[in-house]
């Protein structure tokens, strides 16, 4: 991304100063560093300053890196950076520091606490950064869009290798591998895969558990790639799917494509969430929903908002979500259809170009 966008998320930072009552803003969150600053590393700390500006710190590890990725000042400490921090505060002369206290440990709370110097004030702020974050820029669309296609080629290609007596390990092994193949950085998170009675967990991990005719298969996969993630699940069938499996499958089905068509401006996530309820109630399967709709995702696989029961964040265009509504029978299986979709003006954009159907082995 170029170097002016992440000034320009700065600056839209440091407008929101006055409202916190704040002089400066201590910025320690890994996902928060790099999308104020571009910065890829693992050790980085950013003193957000009025008008965009800042100084930013890390280690010797990353001088170079730090020189290539970070538009404004580094700093380069070879201790532990919050001193460093806490004296370019003082240098600077800042009498109330926000910093990010759900991100920090008390340990380091007491630390930063050790270093204020006489007569100034630490002020906490949470979930700030996180909010101007659930609006992406059409740069970050396209990189989420590069994610997500990444993601369904892997898919598409690993599918082709399923077969009865393979181990949920290899389909898992498989799909990473071929992530990695299309270009992902690395995956999202652990790779889903469940079969059988097993697929009625909704966040199984692989196990030596093989597949076998007759098996619903889950596969939860997304990728990173240009540091977004994306998000997709599919199902498969070994063999000839039988009446109630087709029945339950085809009732998701049609939840999945209710949220998706709730999707809109202006109305709440949980007005997509009960969309989604309204048709497994219909179709006798709501209790066995036992999780949200969706969730945003962008810099991190979960981000605000949640498309969940009580979740009032009204969407808005720039927003990119999943949409997952699933159904668990324990002893039977499960069945979760997942896209990712980006709000746009008039409604959303699936982004996910796999197809939706039942993949019959």
């Amino acid at each position: 991304m170029a170097a002016d966008e992440f000034r320009l998320r700065r600056e839209r930072l440091s407008a929101e100063f006055g409202t916190h009552k704040v002089d400066a803003l201590a910025v320690s969150s890994a996902p928060n560093v790099r999308y104020l600053t571009g910065f890829t590393g693992s050790n980085g700390l950013l003193l957000a300053l009025p008008g965009g500006d800042g100084v930013f710190f890390t280690d010797p590890r990353y001088r170079i890196q730090s020189q290539q990725e970070v538009s404004c000042p580094v700093k380069v400490a070879t201790g532990p950076l919050l001193p460093q921090l806490m004296t370019a505060a003082r240098r600077l002369r800042v009498r109330r520091l926000g910093f990010e206290a759900a991100h920090l440990s008390c340990m380091l709370g007491d630390a930063l606490r050790k270093e204020l110097p006489l007569g100034a004030t630490l002020v906490p702020v949470n979930g700030w950064i996180e909010q101007q974050r659930m609006t992406k820029s059409a740069t970050e669309i396209a990189a989420i869009r590069r994610s997500v296609e990444t993601n369904s080629a892997a898919f598409e290609q690993a599918a082709r290798h399923v077969r009865a007596g393979m181990r949920e390990f290899d389909l898992a092994a498989e799909l990473d591998y071929r992530m990695r193949r299309a270009g992902a950085e690395s995956t999202a998170f652990e790779t889903i895969v469940a079969t059988g009675a097993r697929s009625a967990l909704p966040h199984a991990r692989p196990s030596d558990a093989r597949l076998a005719a007759g098996d619903l298969v889950v596969v939860d996969m997304g990728a990173v790639q240009g540091g977004y993630c994306s998000d997709m699940t599919r199902m498969l069938f070994l063999g000839s799917p039988g009446t109630k499996v087709k029945r339950m499958y085809r009732t998701v089905l049609e939840a999945q494509l209710a949220a998706i068509d709730a999707v809109r401006p202006g109305v709440t996530a949980m007005y997509v969430d009960r969309a989604a309820r309204q048709v497994l109630k219909a179709g006798k399967l709501d209790k066995a929903f036992v999780h949200s709709t969706g969730h945003g995702l962008g810099l991190e696989i979960h981000e605000p908002p949640r498309v969940g029961k009580r979740e009032k964040t009204r969407l808005e265009p720039g927003m990119a979500i999943t949409i997952e509504p699933g159904a668990y029978l324990e002893g039977f299986g499960g069945i979760r259809i997942e896209d990712t979709v980006v709000v746009t003006e008039s409604g959303c954009e699936i982004l996910t170009p796999t197809p939706k159907e039942l993949r019959v082995i």
